[in-house]
């Protein structure tokens, strides 16, 4: 399976409301809370809580919804090397977030687990 790296800096924040976000990767709304993840250089002024310092994998392409385990052996792989992940899911695919300062240790994981990891084009 093919892993993409995605090209920038990201940080996961918690938001009062959307006043100041302009863009970002992903949205969670709950009953409790609010939160995007986005580029850490238009992270909004507004945030609650702020986490920066996080870089992400995409897994490439398309996932069916019948898939079973995907997401689950990424992340078994990454918790065997003592790697927390922040982990979201889209419609078509999943993103897998790292700390930056754990990035080649999660590489290595990942490739020495049999992984193909790519540079995403965007």
């Amino acid at each position: 399976m093919r892993l993409e790296k995605l090209r920038y800096d990201l940080s996961v924040c918690q938001v009062k409301d959307l006043t100041d976000v302009n863009d970002f990767l992903f949205l969670a709304k709950t009953d409790k809370e609010l939160s995007v993840v986005c580029e850490t250089e238009i992270a909004p002024e507004n945030t609650i809580n702020r986490e920066d310092g996080w870089t992400a994998f995409r897994v490439a392409g398309s996932l069916e919804f019948s898939l079973v385990g995907i997401l689950a052996d990424i992340s078994r792989c990454l918790a065997d090397a003592g790697i927390s992940i922040f982990a979201v899911s889209t419609y078509d695919t999943d993103y897998i977030l790292v700390k930056k300062d754990n990035w080649d240790r999660a590489k290595s994981a990942l490739l020495n687990a049999g992984y193909e990891i790519t540079e995403a084009l965007l």
